[in-house]
């Protein structure tokens, strides 16, 4: 199916998939912002995709889209594609975790299969990409994800760090001096409702640290 597909409309398809990982369906104005179009281009696409044979998204008028069984497979392909180009990156070429999203979304759409599998094979079959996302089995299956934000978590609650955005290398740089990355368990000890700051420190660490919730909203754990 896929080597009838633009590059965009997969990066479409993609973007459509993560938001509704998030909400039921996706609005033109959310799949806009995502993509760094106009809403009216956005509609013009998805309007094409819900008509594709075999159809691609679901769309009806002010009420948002969601992908079909067969968009959700693109979908799915090229985020396998994606996540384990960070790995073989960051793993065998030592790119570091700030770099490897940029080079991952050039390649992710012109690899082969026999490539994915190569990769795959090589990394040992990794289930998590640099930043703690989950990459899709073979079988293009994505495991439920259990993660909170951290700026859900209140004083007094322990979690592992799973997962973090990976858009941002500014971020990924600034988390990383922290030490806040996969793996790491950190304890809450103070939250401001004034400023929504949190207070909390990572285990093995003496010092506390101090996050606003534009760098909380963007971590993702476990409470454990």
């Amino acid at each position: 199916m896929r080597e009838n597909l633009t590059h965009v409309i997969e990066d479409y398809l993609k973007a459509i998939y993560d938001l509704t990982s998030i909400s039921r369906r996706a609005t033109t104005n959310q799949i806009a912002e995502r993509m760094g179009v106009t809403p009216a281009s956005v509609t013009n696409m998805i309007q094409k995709l819900a008509v594709t044979t075999p159809p691609l998204v679901e769309y009806r008028k002010h009420r948002g889209v969601v992908l079909t069984d067969d968009g959700e497979k693109v979908a799915l392909e090229i985020m396998r594609h994606h996540r384990l180009l960070e790995m073989f990156l960051q793993q065998t070429l030592g790119y570091s975790w700030d770099e490897v999203h940029e080079e991952a979304d050039r390649l992710e759409h012109v690899i082969s299969e026999e490539f994915e599998e190569r990769i795959a094979e090589t990394l040992g079959d990794p289930s998590r990409d640099p930043h703690g996302d989950p990459i899709p089995t073979r079988d293009l299956h994505l495991p439920v994800s259990h993660t909170r934000p951290l700026s859900d978590l209140r004083p007094g609650e322990r979690a592992l760090v799973q997962r973090v955005r990976d858009s941002d290398p500014k971020l990924l740089r600034y988390l990383h001096e922290l030490g806040i990355i996969p793996g790491v368990y950190l304890m809450i000890l103070d939250f401001s409702p004034f400023d929504e700051n949190l207070r909390l420190q990572l285990e093995g660490q003496s010092q506390a640290i101090v996050l606003g919730p534009s760098v909380t909203s963007q971590v993702f754990v476990e409470i454990r």
